[in-house]
């Protein structure tokens, strides 16, 4: 398996601009909306992805990350879902990764990462952050 070396969370956040919250919910009591609002009013773009919402927090929800345009840059992809899905996120952010040729952080909160999502993302050469909260890490690092 390749190692994967968790990045500097510190220079991640820092040149970070856009984040894609995979799972991010449109209700204000689930976590996922919670920090993805709290980002956001940081001034991260946050692009919201999930299929059950057209708008999340005044942006456009898309399906999945291949379906976000091109032309949206992602910096972070942060997953707010069951450890049994991560791996497929992972392989959704590589096929984005192809198409675009930018190769975004994968961040999964906490309890949501998996070793085939880590062994994924390390083939793939993208960096990846496990089990970590990025508001706890935001606050922590750059509040």
């Amino acid at each position: 398996m390749p190692s994967v070396e968790t990045p500097d969370l510190q220079s991640v956040l820092e040149s970070a601009k856009t984040i894609a919250v995979v799972g991010c919910s449109a209700q204000p009591t689930r976590t996922s909306h919670k920090i993805a609002r709290y980002m956001q009013k940081r001034g991260y773009r946050i692009v919201p992805v999930n299929p059950n919402y057209d708008e999340v927090l005044g942006e456009p929800c898309y399906p999945d990350l291949p379906s976000v345009p091109e032309d949206v840059p992602i910096d972070i992809v942060d997953i707010f879902r069951a450890p049994q899905h991560t791996a497929d996120m992972v392989r959704t952010a590589i096929e984005r990764a192809e198409q675009t040729g930018k190769t975004p952080v994968i961040w999964t909160q906490l309890g949501v990462s998996s070793s085939e999502a880590e062994t994924l993302a390390a083939e793939a050469g993208l960096p990846y952050v496990r089990n970590r909260c990025i508001k706890v890490a935001y606050d922590r690092l750059l509040a």
